[in-house]
């Protein structure tokens, strides 16, 4: 289950039947995309900088999105869980400015994303090297969401998601 609320809301818990994951061997990494991995414009660093990344993706504005469920509470027991090294982020820097990146309370061999970008394709950049580099087997992103797609996101039944989290945590 994964919180799905506004900023002052009761915490509600989701736990939908069709959820979206990704794994290593269903990463598509388009041409473009490939061209700027390749490029270094950017520099990628992991648990450097998780209050920002997580303040970045409270904040940002998304598109049909007029508020996010991480309030002041959800931000503090984050940051305690990335202090106990239960959570973890990637960061993007371009100029050694973030730009863009993703965080998650990791449980065994699955990260479970949340991220943001500033600039164009940071986030991806983020989830590539997520998926090429650390050691998770599936990434929960999830509702379906047609950024996520490109990368080769795809939808699972919920029996199915359940089964992966035991052979997986």
């Amino acid at each position: 289950m994964f919180p799905w609320n506004g900023e002052s809301e009761t915490v509600l818990w989701y736990s939908p039947d069709s959820r979206m994951v990704i794994t290593l061997e269903q990463l598509h990494i388009s041409k473009s995309l490939n061209k700027t991995i390749r490029s270094d414009k950017f520099e990628i660093e992991v648990d450097t900088n998780f209050e920002r990344v997580i303040h970045y993706c409270r904040t940002i504005q998304r598109k049909n999105q007029n508020s996010t469920w991480i309030d002041n509470d959800m931000v503090h027991a984050y940051t305690e869980l990335h202090s106990q090294g239960f959570a973890h982020s990637v960061e993007v820097y371009e100029d050694s400015k973030l730009v863009g990146g993703l965080y998650s309370v990791v449980l065994g061999q699955v990260f479970l994303e949340s991220m943001f970008s500033l600039v164009r394709g940071a986030s991806k950049i983020a989830f590539v090297y997520l998926l090429m580099n650390m050691p998770y087997k599936l990434v929960d992103c999830q509702v379906e969401n047609p950024h996520l797609k490109s990368l080769g996101a795809f939808n699972i039944r919920r029996c199915v998601f359940t089964k992966l989290l035991k052979e997986l945590l």
